[in-house]
């Protein structure tokens, strides 16, 4: 009974010893605050994004996954990226589409069909001078 009573007294000794070293005692902490790790220049901002500097992203993992205000923060500018991206795609493709519609079907294309019985000599019933003879 009495190594018991010892054992037990020696384990609060233990444990009062690691808290108060690990929380610190005194003025003085003994354990320096950690700051948050954040990243730092996710993206750049002075140019468009590439695949490398998606590649290269890296969150800091924390307790219970990653920062949701970082990932947010990420997610919000490639999206942004992305939407730039396709607006200038689909303007760059309607211009393409005019070009193509104009080279093939020339300045013309859009004007009225001719008249029935009209042809490209002149309207119905006028012949050239050769096939009179």
């Amino acid at each position: 009974m009495v190594m018991f009573v010892f054992l037990v007294i020696a384990l609060v000794v233990v444990v009062a010893a690691v808290t108060l070293a690990v929380v610190g005692g005194g003025s003085r902490a003994v354990l320096p605050e950690a700051g948050p790790e954040t990243v730092a220049d996710a993206f750049p901002e002075d140019r468009p994004l590439a695949r490398a500097d998606v590649d290269a992203l890296r969150f800091p993992v924390v307790l219970r996954g990653y920062r949701m205000t970082e990932v947010d923060d990420a997610l919000s500018r490639l999206g942004a990226e992305l939407a730039e991206r396709d607006a200038r795609i689909a303007e760059l493709e309607s211009a393409r589409a005019g070009d193509q519609a104009h080279a093939v079907g020339g300045p013309g294309l859009l004007a009225p069909p001719p008249e029935p019985g009209a042809t490209e000599e002149g309207p119905a019933g006028t012949q050239d001078e050769g096939e009179q003879r």
